[in-house]
């Protein structure tokens, strides 16, 4: 069965696992306390040890969330490396968006929200 795209969606298949798989990879790894550490403490070689190529390190790097997706990271292991860096959710989606975090934040339903 062929999967049709969605407009403006990225589906994560087999082949965006395969892209995405070093990304996957150090993200996974930050699930545990003493890596998250580690990448705080210097990212670069944090990124070294995982082999990224140079394109996917700048992608973590400038915390490009969009550009991540499109190399095939998945959404689970993003929301890591966002929690890590400072990004909640709302942030990323704004970026993903092209938005400002104000602007984002306008589009939710945050009546019920403290």
């Amino acid at each position: 069965m062929a999967l049709r795209p969605i407009a403006d969606t990225s589906i994560f298949d087999l082949r965006a696992s395969q892209r995405g798989y070093r990304l996957n990879k150090m993200c996974g790894s930050l699930c545990r306390p003493e890596n998250r550490a580690a990448f705080k403490q210097h990212e670069e070689s944090y990124m070294e040890k995982f082999h990224l190529t140079e394109e996917e390190k700048n992608l973590i790097r400038k915390r490009d969330f969009a550009g991540m997706i499109h190399a095939g990271m998945n959404i689970y292991f993003m929301l890591k490396i966002g929690s890590v860096t400072g990004a909640s959710l709302y942030r990323m989606g704004a970026q993903m968006r092209g938005e400002s975090y104000e602007q984002f934040l306008a589009t939710r339903n945050l009546r019920d929200a403290v």
